[in-house]
């Protein structure tokens, strides 16, 4: 039996009727209920009181900024931790997980944001390492390569080879991986956590085709996604969280985003992006690049940067970007090409030499958790290990100094502590993010690079994160800011640097930073073709 049969066998009949406001209404019982589910860490409540109720056939958003308690409840749901209050039903029969490998057992599989791979292993391994298929006691090394194959051609990851190591693999195929693997184990009941937020444009389109082909096999799926226009594409009910507590539910498409994010903040939801006060172009640069090139991935670069300007970097994912930052911080080898600060010429061949205070660069890393952050290690500890060198006299710690330079930025991002000897890895994801950007203001660098910062975090956060931003810049710094979401990119930019196959193909300024220009330069196509096409 194939792997969508099976996922068939399971799938209760699922009565369903258009809404007027353009959702499904879910006529069906819940498969899955959780009520007054409370959750305590310490003197810290994560959950309190939250009821959720997943229905088979429909796809449950559950929306909340970081800190609103989703982790713990889909980890509570996924075994992952035991609830101390409350009570959860399975088919209407009070159910517990010891374990994760209980709530597979019952059909509850989960897809973190955090990837749960084991790099060294190959992807067929990876995707049935909890249940491999055997043959004489023996692994059938052919039965899992069949499964394999079949669970990423559900997950529409057609290009990935089922022999290719996970760690040779990008960030978007892992999460892809991670997709197939939950996928490959027969869900009743799957959980998406940011599980789109590393992936491309085209594998987005991708997964929502297979959630939308799951949901219509009578699968329940709960996502959670800081991307409205992802809960608007694809939820038809929603649950919204504040504070630990479950807000209210409400069906797809009765609520306006203002309406849903006022829910979840708990306040009147303001303009998201700052005032653009404008740079004077004879400003001289902080930074600039003339023919910056790294291998087959960088080409020709050119661009200035001045301070208090925030200078994007768009385009589709993957055409170097991401090598462009590396390269500014020296962490790529062999880089070619001039790179001036504050017209210097210098040559950074190494991250230390990069944030040296004669160059004063910071660069924000893509992934938090393995790239940003020592997650066992505290909050202060986390905040100061960039920057030792300006807390510490005859290579000792001032411990007094350091505090109040923590303190200091604690209270400049508002991050949510309750002491700054508490673990990085009991923040919030958003808290986490803050962490890590304050860690490289500990250095009071001159020149910032942020590697698409607000990736799977929640609204209200990325609007602090807008005008921390603009406060930087305003302060002097010049800012180099990549983002994959274009709202981003015209909200908070002064100029645009679109990027395509490793170089800069256009820059965006004033009103030509708009959704339709960043769109077709990052296809490049310019814009004047696609005006004389549109009147012939």
């Amino acid at each position: 039996m194939t792997l969508s049969n099976r996922l068939r066998a399971h799938a209760p009949a699922v009565e369903s009727e258009v809404h007027p406001m353009g959702g499904r209404v879910i006529l069906s019982e819940p498969l899955f209920r959780m009520e007054g589910i409370s959750k305590r860490y310490g003197g810290v409540t994560a959950l309190n009181r939250a009821d959720i109720a997943i229905r088979p056939g429909a796809i449950h958003a559950v929306l909340g900024e970081n800190g609103a308690g989703k982790s713990t409840l889909i980890k509570i749901m996924a075994g992952v931790t035991a609830a101390d209050e409350g009570r959860m039903l399975l088919d209407g029969k009070d159910v517990s997980f010891r374990s994760p490998a209980a709530a597979n057992a019952a059909g509850i599989v989960s897809v973190f944001q955090e990837l749960s791979l084991v790099p060294d292993l190959s992807v067929a391994d990876n995707v049935v390492i909890s249940n491999p298929p055997k043959r004489f006691g023996m692994i059938d090394r052919r039965a899992q390569r069949r499964i394999a194959e079949e669970a990423l051609s559900r997950a529409g990851a057609f290009d990935i080879h089922p022999s290719s190591l996970v760690k040779d693999l990008p960030l978007s195929r892992r999460q892809m991986v991670e997709i197939a693997k939950a996928l490959a184990r027969r869900p009743r009941l799957m959980i998406l956590d940011e599980a789109t937020s590393a992936l491309s444009k085209s594998d987005v389109e991708k997964v929502f085709s297979v959630l939308k082909r799951l949901r219509a096999e009578g699968l329940a799926l709960v996502y959670i996604s800081h991307r409205m226009h992802e809960i608007a594409e694809l939820a038809d009910e929603c649950t919204v969280f504040r504070n630990g507590r479950s807000i209210e539910s409400y069906k797809a498409g009765t609520k306006t985003d203002q309406q849903v994010i006022e829910l979840m903040i708990g306040r009147e939801y303001k303009s998201v992006f700052p005032d653009k006060p404008g740079v004077e172009i004879s400003t001289a640069p902080a930074l600039s690049c003339r023919g910056l090139c790294w291998e087959d991935r960088l080409a020709d670069i050119e661009f200035d940067a001045r301070p208090g300007e925030i200078v994007g970097v768009g385009g589709l994912d993957g055409q170097g970007q991401r090598e462009l930052l590396l390269a500014l911080f020296g962490v790529l080898r062999d880089v070619r090409g001039d790179v001036r600060i504050d017209g210097r010429s210098v040559r950074l061949t190494s991250p230390k030499e990069a944030k040296s205070g004669e160059n004063g660069i910071a660069l924000i890393p893509e992934d938090r958790k393995t790239e940003g952050l020592m997650l066992p290690m505290t909050v202060r500890e986390n905040l100061s290990i960039a920057a030792l060198g300006s807390v510490s006299r005859n290579g000792i710690i001032d411990r007094s100094a350091e505090a109040t330079r923590v303190n200091e930025l604690l209270g400049l991002l508002s991050i949510k502590v309750t002491n700054m000897n508490m673990p990085a890895s009991s923040l919030s994801g958003g808290n986490q993010q803050k962490v890590v950007i304050a860690k490289w203001l500990m250095n009071r660098p001159r020149i910032i690079l942020l590697n698409d910062p607000t990736r799977g975090i929640d609204v209200g956060t990325k609007q602090e994160i807008y005008q921390l931003l603009r406060k930087l810049a305003d302060g002097g710094a010049a800012i180099v800011f990549y983002s994959t979401d274009y709202d981003e990119l015209i909200g908070c930019c002064d100029r645009v640097l679109v990027m395509y196959d490793g170089t800069i193909v256009r820059t965006l300024e004033g009103d030509d930073i708009n959704e339709r220009e960043l769109i077709g330069s990052a296809l490049n196509i310019s814009a004047q073709p696609l005006e004389r096409r549109t009147t012939q």
